[in-house]
């Protein structure tokens, strides 16, 4: 449903043995219903609200089935195995939340439109002076990826605060409060964060390969929108959509060795490498899947730890619990870096492998420049939009200030 305009992240520092302590996570907030500035600073002012909506699971189902009435698709789904009971629970409770913000900001008199992922388009986000997601980080996500400056503010609720951690939302007791958060903005009472976000520029044989393929949308077309995303301001070959997460490479069929060039900082030099793929992510993603390729587990420690002679335990307060919760901690870095992290993942290193020897598995670089010679091989931006990516296939990685994603953190 759509309703018409109406009258209405981690920071993290790098931790020592001594200096054991939870990261410190970036929160969003909104602005207030007065229409008054975001923030202190002039000319930001808020006349029109987007909130992009939440697509839960029994909606998806319902557009999957839509030739189907809502008692012969749970039916269906009640015959493949799905629980249909938790599936309508966790939809209620989202839009609950969601007509929670709407009443909210109708309340406090605030100017705003209600889309879903079906509706939303670029149109939308000029026509607006903020995004508003309102559901969990893939929400997030998905509002992030229509807004292509720094000037846009995109700040999101978290619907369902027991279930998600929502690392790019607002903090969970302002699920509870949105109000609150409301009038904290109101009053100036935020930071801005400039999220940093990767722009690609691909050098392909066609301009078929420009055209993207929506990852979570395979059985029907959820978008009315694929080669009208390419930007128009743009040149061709810079990908339409920044990452705000990360960027990865590889083979399609992960089973399949990914064959790549990789040149790091501009360096003339190529290094060809045999792996699974690799995962370019900015500091807003590496507490996803960077932090999970890479994380050290506990077991691996106390395992390091008995080859010196050292019988560890694994439980909670011990030292190969303490040691990977220290080493963890220091992969994550500050959304606003301008670098970003590397991740070779499964790298060959056998006699010949890598080529030449030298590179790491991981590390940073201002820019990174990456060649396929994969077979049927994807470039997929933060888990959702894919291009092709096969051989002769160059892909120059690299942060501007311009792209960033404008955001907000509050000071508790």
């Amino acid at each position: 449903m759509c309703t018409s305009y109406s009258p209405k992240l981690m920071f993290s520092h790098r931790l020592l043995l001594k200096d054991i302590i939870p990261e410190a996570w970036a929160m969003l907030g909104i602005f207030n219903g007065t229409l008054r500035s975001l923030s202190t600073r002039p000319g930001i002012k808020a006349d029109q609200v987007l909130v992009v909506s939440k697509l839960s699971r029994f909606e998806y189902e319902k557009k999957k089935f839509k030739n189907l009435t809502d008692k012969e698709m749970l039916d269906k789904l009640r015959r493949r195995g799905t629980d249909v009971e938790k599936l309508i629970r966790y939809h209620d409770l989202h839009k609950k939340f969601e007509d929670n913000v709407v009443n909210t900001l109708k309340n406090m008199g605030v100017a705003f439109k209600v889309v879903d992922r079906y509706q939303y388009t670029i149109e939308d986000v000029e026509n607006s002076d903020i995004v508003l997601p309102v559901g969990g980080d893939g929400t997030f996500l998905l509002a992030a990826s229509m807004v292509n400056n720094n000037q846009k503010p995109v700040v999101g609720f978290n619907s369902d605060p027991n279930r998600s951690e929502g690392y790019l939302c607002l903090p969970k007791k302002y699920s509870t409060n949105i109000r609150d958060a409301i009038e904290r903005l109101n009053y100036g009472k935020f930071e801005w964060l400039m999220r940093s976000r990767i722009r690609t520029t691909v050098l392909v044989r066609s301009h078929q390969d420009l055209v993207p393929k929506y990852l979570h949308d395979n059985e029907f077309d959820l978008f009315p929108r694929k080669t009208e995303f390419i930007a128009k301001d743009q040149t061709p070959n810079i990908l339409p959509i920044l990452a705000l997460n990360e960027v990865f490479m590889g083979e399609t069929f992960s089973a399949r060795v990914s064959h790549l060039q990789m040149r790091l900082n501009g360096s003339t030099e190529n290094t060809n490498l045999k792996c699974s793929g690799v995962c370019i992510s900015t500091g807003t993603g590496s507490t996803s899947w960077h932090l999970s390729i890479n994380r050290l587990p506990v077991q691996n420690v106390a395992e390091l730890l008995r080859l010196i002679d050292i019988e560890p335990t694994e439980g909670k307060d011990s030292l190969a619990t303490v040691l990977s919760d220290i080493y963890n901690k220091n992969l994550v870095f500050r959304p606003d870096d301008k670098r970003m992290a590397y991740t070779i993942r499964e790298l060959i290193s056998a006699a010949v492998w890598p080529d030449p020897k030298g590179i790491k598995p991981r590390g940073f670089a201002k820019k990174i420049e990456v060649k396929s010679k994969c077979f049927d091989a994807s470039l997929v931006i933060d888990g959702g939009v894919s291009f092709s990516f096969n051989d002769g296939t160059t892909a120059l990685l690299e942060i501007r200030p311009e792209d960033a994603l404008r955001t907000v953190v509050f000071r508790d």
